[in-house]
């Protein structure tokens, strides 16, 4: 689907071209505090990060970032820096001059403008100065989209859509164009890896047919923290790099901006060892399922959770064993009563035909290579002969947990985005409950089974206006046993409330030591003490008929 991007120099670092892909992150700290933000870039650098933004809400913040920069190099480390600019195109002008990229969201930059007869001059006059000192300074420009701060032009005209995501870069685009500035970088943000690989698609699909061969940033905002925000960026950011999608990436996280290296290492080794997508034009339909079996192995005498299906032993289990798995309604695959599946363990059509004749109930597809292209080529065979069994992909994996979470995200997810494929089965020397969790948290974040609560919290930065870190551990630990309930606790107003349109409840930095609290997309409390919000939260969700009490088994 891709083609080789031209190559955009952001400092001394190359994005696309026949470059790497790069990492990236943002510091949390406020950009005023110039000694905080230079430490923790300087620990950025060292833990392999290769692009560092910073949060420029003013002419302070701004100014502020000349002294990092020099503090910065002083210390030996010539990181590219990126001002990450909202509302506030004054900022932009300014810190130009101090970084080597600037990062403007469509959604809030210029943005106030509704009437179409004027909103072109407006933006083509309002962009003049900023293009005007980055082409000069040979500097690069990110038009950095986010699905929950369009502007209310672009609400208007498309709803918020992912066509609204890619009409609002390219209005842009078209712009600066014809300034002949051409050092652009893009990003398409959203909570919701669905969204976000939909909009990631649909741009370079436009890309290429206008030829703008311009690199593209890959991430999945607000993406929480733990193993469950590595596996939504892993799939989300993986399904996009298996197409050819993308030329840098960040991991964002609720946490320490130094954890987010190492999971984006991950990513990237996985496809340095890995094939991308093979170009076959195959052919198959996405059907519609209800629901994704997930398939334990070998799972010993443990006591397994009622959201798993099945299990599966290749060894003597004793009767008594087998029953208590009876009791709880968990298929057994291999003490008879489940005796009627098979195993396919390659792409090979002469072998998946003879699997066919048999006319299993179930089928295990077991592959140790190229995994993704050889799973498509299957299901292609099994579509285009009309084979109805259930098929559970069936995988291997070396390693702790969170290498076992990273790359079973990026296969699985990348094939159970597209709605394809029946069950999930992790095979792996990791604790059986850590297989369980994985292989439910990779089916919920693809929206193919929800069991838990959905929380969407923002990694933080300089405008965070309380430890968000801290907040989102406690709020997950009291309201995670509701499944299906979407809550976001988001740092500030900037993406907040637009990121959260999806979410049920949310948890907004307003004010320092305020928080504003949503039910749906609507403000319902404002200007909370800090202390009290979670309570009022918890509150919120009680009166609204969302609260299910905590069984204690």
């Amino acid at each position: 689907m891709s083609w080789k991007k031209r190559e955009v120099k952001v400092g001394n670092i190359g994005i696309g071209g026949s470059n790497p892909i790069r990492i990236q992150s943002m510091t949390n700290t406020p950009t005023s505090d110039e000694k905080k933000t230079v430490d923790q870039i300087l620990r950025l650098f060292d833990s392999g990060c290769e692009i560092a933004r910073v949060t420029v809400q003013g002419k302070k913040e701004a100014y502020s970032c000349e002294k990092i920069k020099n503090y910065l190099l002083q210390n030996g480390c010539n990181i590219p820096l990126v001002a990450d600019i909202h509302f506030y195109p004054s900022a932009a002008l300014i810190v130009a001059d101090f970084v080597d990229k600037v990062r403007i969201n469509p959604g809030n930059y210029l943005a106030n403008i509704d009437d179409e007869n004027t909103r072109k001059t407006r933006l083509q006059e309002g962009l003049v100065p900023l293009i005007d000192k980055l082409k000069k300074q040979k500097k690069a420009l990110r038009i950095g989209v986010n699905h929950g701060s369009l502007s209310s032009y672009v609400l208007e005209k498309f709803g918020n859509t992912t066509e609204a995501m890619v009409f609002s870069a390219l209005e842009y685009t078209d712009i600066i164009r014809g300034f002949d500035f051409h050092d652009i970088v893009y990003s398409m943000k959203a909570s919701n890896p669905i969204v976000m690989i939909e909009a990631y698609r649909k741009l370079e699909t436009k890309l290429q047919s206008l030829n703008y061969d311009y690199p593209i940033h890959l991430g999945v905002t607000e993406a929480g923290f733990g193993i469950d925000g590595k596996i939504k960026s892993a799939l989300g950011i993986g399904a996009l790099l298996f197409e050819g999608i993308g030329d840098t990436i960040r991991v964002s996280l609720t946490e320490d901006p130094c954890n987010e290296i190492k999971p984006a290492k991950s990513i990237i080794d996985y496809f340095e060892n890995n094939p991308r997508c093979d170009g076959k034009k195959l052919s198959y339909q996405k059907i519609p399922k209800d629901k994704t079996d997930v398939i334990l192995y070998n799972p010993s005498n443990i006591d397994i959770s009622s959201e798993v299906d099945g299990v599966f032993f290749d060894e003597d289990v004793s009767e008594e064993f087998l029953e208590s798995f009876d009791k709880k309604g968990v298929k057994v695959f291999n003490d008879g009563k489940f005796s009627n599946f098979a195993e396919i363990t390659s792409d090979n059509e002469k072998e998946i035909q003879n699997i066919i004749e048999k006319k299993p109930s179930y089928v295990f597809l077991s592959l140790d290579e190229d995994r993704i292209n050889k799973s498509k080529n299957v299901l292609a065979y099994l579509q285009k002969e009309k084979v109805t069994f259930p098929v559970i992909l069936s995988f291997s994996y070396k390693g702790d947990i969170d290498s076992v979470a990273i790359n079973s995200s990026i296969e699985f997810g990348t094939l159970f985005l597209d709605n394809l494929f029946d069950g999930i089965m992790i095979k792996s020397s990791i604790p059986t409950e850590e297989k369980e969790n994985i292989s439910l948290s990779i089916l919920q974040s693809c929206r193919r089974r929800i069991y838990k609560t959905d929380f969407i919290s923002c990694p933080g930065c300089g405008r965070t206006l309380y430890d968000i870190q801290e907040v989102s551990k406690i709020i997950k630990q009291k309201t995670s046993h509701l499944p299906g309930v979407k809550i976001a606790v988001m740092g500030c107003i900037v993406n907040g409330p637009g990121e959260m349109a999806d979410a049920d409840f949310g948890y907004v930095g307003s004010k320092k030591g305020k928080i504003d609290l949503y039910f749906r997309k609507e403000p319902v409390e404002r200007n909370i003490d800090e202390d009290k919000a979670v309570d009022r939260l918890i509150n919120l969700i009680k009166e609204k008929g969302f609260w299910k009490d905590l069984k204690i088994t």
